[in-house]
C-alpha cells in the first residue's frame, strides 16, 4: 500500500462560515486552524495547502475563560530601541480592530513559513454579522455543538 500524497492540482477548497458569538477564543482557534490546514480531511498532506476557506463573523463577541479577558497581554515590538508595546485582550476587543484577537490566536497555531502564510490568506475575520462572501455559498459550521466546552456558560 503506497502512501497517499495530495497534488496541489487535485485540491478542492470549500467555504466554511463560523459564527464566533459566545465561543471561547482558544477552542475556536483550534477548529479554525485545523480547517485552514486541511487536517479534518482524509486527503491531508502536510506540504500542500488543501485546507478550506474560513469566514468568521461576530469576532468581537468571543469570550475568554478565567481572568484572561483582563490579564492576557499581547506584545509587539516597533523595531526601535525600547520599542516594546503591549495591550490587554480587553483593550483589543473593545478597540478599533477586535477581529485581531481571533486572527492572532489562529496565526499562532499555524506553522510559520511560506505554506503557513498562504494558509492564513484563506482566513477572513469580521467583527460584525455582515460579510461579502455570500456568492461563495459558505457551509455553516456550528462550533458550539462540537463540544460543550466550546461555548462559555455565563
Amino acid at each position: 500500500m503506497a502512501t497517499f500524497s495530495q497534488k496541489p492540482a487535485d485540491v478542492v477548497k470549500k467555504w466554511v462560515l463560523i459564527d464566533a458569538e459566545g465561543l471561547v477564543v482558544g477552542r475556536l482557534a483550534t477548529v479554525i486552524a485545523n480547517h485552514l490546514r486541511g487536517k479534518h480531511k482524509p486527503t491531508f498532506t502536510p506540504h500542500v495547502d488543501d485546507g478550506d476557506n474560513v469566514i468568521v463573523i461576530n469576532a468581537d463577541k468571543v469570550v475568554f475563560t478565567g481572568k484572561k479577558f483582563t490579564d492576557k497581554v499581547y506584545y509587539w515590538h516597533t523595531g526601535h530601541p525600547g520599542g516594546i508595546k503591549e495591550r490587554t485582550a480587553r483593550q483589543l476587543l473593545e478597540g478599533r480592530f477586535p477581529e485581531r484577537v481571533v486572527e492572532k490566536a489562529v496565526e499562532r497555531m499555524i506553522p510559520r513559513g511560506p505554506l503557513g502564510r498562504r494558509q492564513m490568506k484563506n482566513l477572513r475575520v469580521y467583527a460584525g454579522t455582515e460579510h461579502p462572501h455570500v456568492a461563495q455559498q459558505p457551509v455553516t459550521l456550528d462550533v458550539a455543538k462540537l463540544n460543550a466546552k466550546n461555548k462559555k456558560v455565563s
